[in-house]
């Protein structure tokens, strides 16, 4: 798959975010070592700490259907439903990619306007807690 065609698909994913609360919408897509997409969307709620974010939402979607091996992650996100932005995953979410991604796994950051970067996770995670540290 295309960087286009994932960050098209996280777009999608987007419309589907449920966020009465914050007001916006994120939407991610990640393509597994077999081309298998899989998106998410933010599911806020009252309490805020169960709150999941689009990019888990996705991974853990992949995770589910037996995939654990992530090679291409895709994020948007804005106010309303309306790109406004780069979007990058928080902290949490790093951590959970670095779970199942490899360090150099491109992250298309969507912006407005058909804008986009594309980053490595290493650059979003540094110095990353990962399963190496697990043997310790």
């Amino acid at each position: 798959m295309t960087g286009q065609e994932l960050m098209n698909a996280a777009k999608k994913a987007m419309m589907n975010a449920y966020a009465p609360y914050s007001g916006y919408f994120v939407g991610a897509a990640v393509e597994t070592a077999d081309g298998s997409v899989f998106t998410g969307c933010n599911v806020e709620n009252a309490s805020y700490s169960p709150t999941n974010c689009a990019e888990r939402t996705a991974i853990f979607k992949a995770v589910s259907e037996g995939h654990r091996k992530i090679v291409a992650v895709a994020v948007c996100g804005g106010k309303g439903g309306s790109l406004t932005g780069f979007f990058p995953p928080c902290g949490v979410c790093r951590q959970v990619m670095a779970e199942f991604c490899d360090p150099d796994t491109p992250v298309y950051l969507v912006g407005k306007d058909d804008e986009y970067k594309v980053v490595a996770l290493k650059d979003l995670l540094p110095h990353g807690f990962d399963n190496s540290f697990m043997d310790m």
